[in-house]
């Protein structure tokens, strides 16, 4: 028997298939998708592509392993965590999902620092009133898109993290969960009771009623049903956020244990046990994961751009062609004198842990005349 892992990321979808005996990994597969980019500080996905990227993935992996499809005992999600997406019954999108890294509601944070609010939020939800969480991204589409406010008055509008839109995709519409690493990354979560706080909901206009329940991050959330690509009754069976999983993945299941990974962003997480640690250092409170009977806690640090950089590198700039290259690059730089007065700020959606500034911009400095792409992939 074989488990199938879904890796919904911000930039790709990643499928793999693992032997269920031994956890060899038996073939994996990604498909990136496209990054919408309207305006300075707005990021946006549509779940089509995100959607398809996965059914991709997954067709992929399947046909790379070898495996039948029958023989999938489980499904387990991760994905990226503060995106919004808002669809219909149907799981058609209303509108674009609103990135993690988008900047849009950085007036709205500001408005409600400015009326006394930042405390009580960090007290309940472990987070900073910042655009990165998902909250205010729900406030906004409330307040700016007309599809929403229709779908809102007809009952038929449902909103949630990219896990809880997948899963709804996987079951045809029969499962509609999410589960507390992501819904604690909302600002809508009360870490205490990981359920939905009818006082933060009240203060970011979202109605409780259009979220999805949460359910612990270990158990059954339904099964797959009415697909193309994979047969009917393959329960699943773990959700986490991106980076709570790296956590767990990488063995960090006991208080203490600490990981970084280098994704899009990069982020430390260390685990705290049961116990909620609040930082007075700019990190922050999150679940680590759940269970039926037990919730470990983390603090984490958050950097919003490591491999986006080199992405950025690759589609914005036109000095490579595929990320790899960027090592290509960079190792033809032999004395490191040649770099002594060069630094790369990557600050293309704001500063994370530990300021927290959404209006912060990237800047290269130190440029000289004999500075050329390899000093710049280095950097």
């Amino acid at each position: 028997m074989y488990i199938l892992a879904i890796d919904q990321g911000t930039t790709g979808s990643t499928s793999i298939i693992v032997n269920e005996s031994n956890f060899e990994i038996l073939a994996k597969s990604n498909n990136e998708f496209q990054q919408i980019l309207p305006a300075p500080g707005i990021v946006e996905h549509n779940l089509k592509d995100i959607w398809e990227s996965v059914r991709k993935s997954t067709i992929e992996a399947i046909k790379k392993s070898g495996i039948d499809p029958k023989l999938i005992s489980s499904i387990g999600i991760t994905n990226q965590r503060e995106t919004i997406a808002a669809f219909n019954m149907k799981g058609e999108q209303l509108e674009n999902a609103i990135v993690w890294q988008d900047r849009r509601t950085s007036e709205l944070c500001k408005k409600l620092k400015t009326n006394g609010h930042e405390e009580r939020v960090n007290q309940l939800t472990g987070l900073t009133l910042d655009p990165y969480f998902s909250g205010t991204k729900i406030n906004w589409l409330l307040n700016n898109s007309s599809n929403i406010t229709k779908a809102i008055e007809s009952k038929d509008c449902f909103f949630g993290t990219i896990d809880t839109f997948i899963l709804y995709k996987l079951s045809s519409g029969k499962s509609y969960f999410t589960e507390p690493t992501n819904a604690s990354r909302t600002m809508l979560m009360d870490l205490k009771t990981n359920q939905w706080s009818e006082e933060l909901c009240s203060l970011l206009e979202v109605p409780e009623k259009s979220l999805p329940k949460i359910r612990p991050s270990f158990c059954n959330f339904g099964s797959t049903e009415g697909l193309d690509f994979l047969p009917d009754g393959i329960p699943i069976t773990g959700i986490l956020g991106d980076q709570q999983s790296a956590l767990f993945g990488q063995g960090g299941i006991t208080k203490g244990s600490l990981k970084c990974t280098y994704g899009t962003g990069a982020f430390a997480l260390i685990n705290t046990g049961e116990d909620i640690k609040h930082s007075k250092n700019g990190l922050l409170t999150t679940v680590a994961f759940s269970t039926e009977n037990s919730t470990s806690y983390a603090v984490e640090g958050s950097s919003y751009i490591a491999g986006a950089a080199v992405q950025w590198l690759r589609d914005n700039l036109g000095i490579i062609n595929s990320a790899p290259e960027v090592e290509t690059l960079a190792q033809e730089v032999k004395n490191l004198d040649e770099m002594k007065n060069l630094c790369f700020y990557p600050y293309l959606t704001g500063i994370g842990s530990p300021y927290w500034r959404s209006d912060a911009t990237a800047s290269i400095q130190g440029i000289t005349r004999d500075t050329n792409k390899n000093h710049l992939a280095l950097a």
